[in-house]
């Protein structure tokens, strides 16, 4: 297929060199105008297409914003336990300590020298 322009008008001119058709009708020139027109269509389309990306970014930023979110409450809910779980084992400790202070203070559980018992 051969294009010029027509430097007069600035249309453009396609020429075919096989029989194109379109409906029966001959398909043979293209005027600037329809091009412009198709080229329009082409950038309604590149805009919805844009418009659906940019929806789509911002439903991931949201989705993301939502994540980090999440993720600050888990690691501050895991600082709170750690926290809590060294604080029980300061108390764990110390009645520990308690329990072996009044076990060896107990008659009940002092050891039996069974030598001495039977002298």
């Amino acid at each position: 297929m051969e294009s010029t322009v027509d430097e007069d008008d600035g249309t453009f001119t396609n020429i075919s060199l096989a029989d194109d058709t379109v409906d029966g009708e001959s398909a043979v020139l293209y005027t600037k105008q329809e091009n412009e027109l198709s080229i329009m269509n082409c950038d309604i389309d590149g805009d919805m297409e844009n418009q659906v990306e940019m929806e789509e970014k911002t439903r991931l930023i949201n989705q993301v914003l939502e994540l980090q979110h999440t993720l600050e409450d888990l690691s501050a809910r895991v600082d709170a336990v750690k926290e809590e779980n060294l604080k029980l084992k300061s108390e764990n400790q110390v009645l520990g300590q308690y329990i072996e202070n009044l076990m060896s203070a107990s008659s009940v559980f002092q050891t039996t020298d069974t030598k001495s018992k039977r002298k």
